[in-house]
């Protein structure tokens, strides 16, 4: 038999006259796209009667063939000519397609089964932009976690703010810290593929308990961002000053006091930079006040009413009495 020739550098996997020719041992790809896996056979007598590619045996021990296996349904397509030899098609890459490829083929003869080993291995990669802070400045890189086998120097593409701002570029993009803009890349030829974007946090502030605060309870305050890359350092702020010692997503004042009304905010940081939260104001009213002086619908009688609370998110009024 004459073996099909479908790579110009390949490696003989087999023994005797048995071989499996996988046109290369190693594949990385980009989630989301489409991949080809390639191999020729030799084999010393009879006709082939079966060829399928598998990653997985089952119970018994047996291969399953990847037309088969629900994890590739409809993903998969077999194709065979005499220059390219058996190609496995498989689109719509996923994480868990990351595995070893291996070709099997049965011919009509007794015991004329071989697998060739140690097949292909496939890795995926999504794309990540990499922030890499340089004093005022910072480099976005456009990086995978494997070299792209069919594209190992890609051309990139640039985005701001979702918008294409620099095309036909290299992998490194420099921007100033202060920029407040969100970037994103793709690989040019492949633009439906695009890295998450990075931008600096946008936080916000929150108090527990929600509801009423009795003068000396408990007070938390929470700094809830979203970030990319994710945030790494908190800093609070009470009247524009730092807190001491607040430096985490979170800051109790174990004995809220008059003296803790006022502006709360948070300052959420990543690699990007950092970004300041809406402040929260926290009032706590005078115990020598009377109802009157409240003009509190729910006050009535000579009795004072219980302490309340004015929560006020200064951006989008937010008040809780």
């Amino acid at each position: 038999v004459i073996p099909l020739c479908c790579v110009n550098v390949s490696v003989v996997l087999g023994q005797k006259d048995w071989g499996v020719t996988y046109t290369k041992k190693s594949i990385c790809a980009l989630k989301g796209s489409t991949v080809k896996l390639s191999c020729s056979y030799t084999y010393p007598r009879g006709r082939v009667t079966t060829t399928f590619w598998f990653t997985k045996n089952d119970a018994e021990g047996n291969p399953v063939r990847l037309s088969d296996d629900p994890d590739y349904k409809r993903r998969v397509k077999y194709s065979w000519d005499k220059k390219k030899g058996h190609t496995l098609t498989i689109r719509d890459l996923r994480e868990s397609d990351s595995a070893t490829y291996k070709f099997r083929f049965i011919t009509d003869q007794t015991g004329g089964k071989y697998t060739g080993d140690p097949g292909v291995t496939l890795s995926l990669t999504g794309l990540l932009v990499k922030v890499i802070p340089a004093g005022k400045r910072r480099t976005l890189t456009c990086s995978t976690t494997c070299t792209l086998t069919d594209n190992p120097t890609p051309t990139n593409i640039w985005y701001k703010n979702r918008q294409p701002v620099k095309k036909d570029s290299s992998s490194m993009y420099s921007i100033s810290s202060e920029d407040a803009d969100s970037y994103s890349c793709t690989v040019k030829g492949r633009e439906d593929l695009r890295s998450p974007a990075v931008y600096k946090p946008k936080s916000s502030v929150s108090v527990s308990p929600s509801g009423e605060i009795v003068e000396g309870s408990s007070v938390t305050l929470t700094c809830s961002s979203d970030a990319n890359p994710p945030v790494d350092k908190y800093t609070w702020y009470f009247q524009n000053k730092t807190f001491p010692n607040g430096f985490g997503q979170m800051y109790n004042i174990s004995n809220f006091k008059s003296k803790d009304n006022g502006h709360y905010h948070c300052e959420a940081w990543n690699g990007r930079g950092s970004r300041n939260s809406t402040a929260l104001m926290i009032i706590l009213p005078d115990l020598s006040c009377d109802c009157s002086c409240r003009n509190h619908s729910g006050c009535s009688g000579s009795h004072p009413l219980s302490l309340w609370t004015h929560v006020v998110q200064e951006e989008g009024l937010h008040i809780h009495l």
